[in-house]
């Protein structure tokens, strides 16, 4: 294997499991529906038109994502990383502290999201990431962003939803299509990896990788307290 810049020890934030009720700090309409931040005990939650999609109680998942994209890369100086899905900013955290990287485009489409790390509660996670010159952060859709931007990069790590299976809007769906896996191996250089977080396996996604041509296909999985463990789907566009 391939040797890799270790990442530095990081200033992240995983507090305790806590049993104390939700309170809303934040509530607002987008063009995707509604989004809130809500805080339970020192645990800061996204919920999505209803849908619980994260929070902060535990990133290695999230943290695997990116480090599983920078290991199938191998040998290769400064890869380029996007990211689809600011969330709670574990995986934008991990990347920015890793000095493999170069430069790291994170696209989320939430103005609110935004907002909660720029100027909100979850500015102690990313605070130091967004500063970091090599960060770009773009207020955009993923799926857009994958079919219509000019920018090719190394790796590609999307945690936009709850899995391939299980996405938030119906919108997202077309990202795990045989036409969204082609504009996401478009938006790879030759060898570069597409990296796929998920709240559980799934077999018909990795038929899919391998159905739209990219070789490599497998997944890694995280174990979690209760029920299923959450996956990272890898794939690489051939060289």
């Amino acid at each position: 294997m391939a040797e890799t810049t270790p990442a530095k020890p990081l200033a992240t934030y995983d507090p305790p499991v806590t049993q104390d009720p939700p309170v809303t700090l934040d509530r607002r309409e987008g063009p995707y529906g509604e989004v809130v931040l809500r805080q339970r005990g020192e645990l800061f939650e996204i919920i999505a038109n209803g849908t619980f999609l994260m929070d902060t109680s535990d990133g290695r998942s999230e943290r695997l994502l990116v480090d599983a994209a920078r290991d199938a890369l191998g040998t290769r100086a400064h890869p380029t990383l996007l990211i689809g899905g600011l969330g709670v900013g574990f995986s934008l955290a991990r990347a920015a502290a890793d000095a493999c990287w170069g430069r790291i485009a994170v696209v989320e489409r939430e103005k609110a999201v935004i907002g909660w790390h720029r100027e909100g509660p979850l500015s102690r996670i990313t605070s130091e990431a967004l500063a970091d010159p090599r960060t770009v952060l773009l207020h955009e859709d993923l799926v857009a962003h994958v079919q219509d931007a000019p920018d090719t990069y190394d790796a590609l790590c999307l945690d936009v939803d709850n899995g391939p299976d299980w996405t938030v809007t119906e919108d997202n769906g077309s990202l795990y299509s045989p036409a969204g896996l082609a504009a996401c191996a478009a938006r790879l250089n030759p060898g570069g990896v597409l990296a796929v977080w998920s709240a559980r396996p799934s077999g018909d996604f990795e038929d899919s990788l391998r159905n739209a041509g990219f070789s490599g296909v497998r997944t890694e999985e995280i174990p979690v307290a209760r029920g299923v463990p959450d996956v990272v789907h890898l794939a690489v566009r051939p060289a």
